[in-house]
């Protein structure tokens, strides 16, 4: 399939707010004029996970116009499939876009387009997920920390019932790398203290297929063997939650997250999941977008990453490395609504007005 042709995926006014859609394969293409400055290209891996569309993409682009009001934005959504991140690669690179932020879909797929732009002269931020090639920088939280306080809260939850309790694995996506540090973070933590009756990685983080998967845990184990859920994120526990509901188990294990997604907060407040890590976007968007406008303007990135992670290629780049924050239902308060992240009204929808009530959230 040819990637896209600029004329036909991407529509840019003189308005920096205007946006246009165009359909790229199975992915989206939108751009978003702000001058005749620099060009950023904006890629996302997928639509399954809600944050990317809904948290970091108006954020980065607010920080980047904020930064550089002459730059322009392209975006583009990958959906998932790593043959459409490589069109769009392509074509930002036939495109002669001045810095690439990329989330890959599959970090050692991408290796090839990654080390292309580098010989096309265009640096690449490589945002939450580490890219292999020649990156030139990287803005992401740390994951292995983010297992670990994942397995610590799991272990807390799960108190000491049995000595050595079982539980259900529901990991992400073996293809990003973040799901590779979770579980190892995880593991360091659970590893001699609990039994793992099933394991699961979740192609794409599907929450269907965590779905599916949980219900084939219990079919396998029975209700009364599953003492706890380890998700890695907020759309493995709702697919989680979801099966042990419908398959009547009741009261549930403590189910952990990641993303502090709203319906997560939500089931949090409810009682069905016990925990979600908070990885603030904001910090993160704002670190991306000014390592991205340093990139495309070419006034070198350390001042903006003063950490550094080393490449698969063996060079050490600067880096943002953001620190995680567990919340649980006692912290939502101070942490989640205290950030301004949600308001007190978006959490305490009406069926949730007598839980909400006595996790001070009024």
């Amino acid at each position: 399939m040819k990637a896209c042709n600029r004329g036909v995926a991407v529509a840019v006014t003189a308005v920096s707010t205007a946006v246009a859609l165009a359909a790229c394969g199975s992915g989206t293409r939108s751009g978003a004029a702000g001058g005749n400055g620099p060009k950023i290209a904006v890629l996302l891996p997928d639509a399954t996970t809600a944050r990317w569309e809904t948290q970091d993409l108006p954020l980065l682009r607010k920080k980047i116009m904020q930064l550089c009001a002459d730059c322009s934005i392209q975006h583009a959504n990958a959906r998932g499939d790593v043959a459409i991140q490589r069109e769009q690669m392509d074509s930002v690179i036939t495109e002669s876009v001045d810095a690439i932020l990329l989330v890959p879909v599959d970090a050692r797929a991408l290796r090839p387009a990654v080390g292309q732009a580098a010989e096309a002269g265009i640096p690449v931020i490589s945002y939450d997920r580490l890219a292999q090639g020649p990156i030139s920088g990287y803005v992401s939280f740390d994951g292995e920390e983010v297992g670990r306080l994942q397995g610590r809260a799991l272990l807390r939850a799960m108190g000491k019932r049995v000595p050595v309790p079982e539980i259900v694995m529901m990991n992400g996506d073996p293809s990003d790398p973040n799901a590779v540090s979770f579980k190892k973070g995880a593991l360091s933590v659970l590893t001699g203290r609990v039994k793992i009756g099933k394991a699961y990685d979740t192609l794409q983080w599907r929450t269907d297929t965590a779905n599916l998967n949980m219900s084939g845990a219990i079919a396998a184990l029975g209700v009364d063997r599953i003492q706890g859920v380890y998700a890695a994120n907020d759309g493995l526990a709702a697919g989680s939650i979801s099966s042990l509901k419908s398959n009547k188990v009741d009261p549930l294990p403590p189910v952990t997250g990641q993303d502090a997604e709203l319906g997560a907060v939500r089931r949090i407040v409810a009682g069905e999941q016990y925990m979600t890590v908070y990885k603030p976007f904001t910090p993160e968007a704002s670190a991306g977008a000014a390592m991205a406008v340093a990139a495309a303007r070419r006034t070198g990135l350390g001042e903006v990453g003063r950490d550094r992670v080393r490449t698969s290629d063996g060079r050490s780049v600067p880096a943002v490395l953001l620190t995680p924050v567990s919340v649980t239902v006692a912290g939502i308060k101070n942490t989640l609504v205290k950030d301004g992240f949600y308001t007190v009204e978006e959490i305490c929808v009406p069926r949730l007005a007598a839980a909400c009530s006595r996790a001070g959230l009024t």
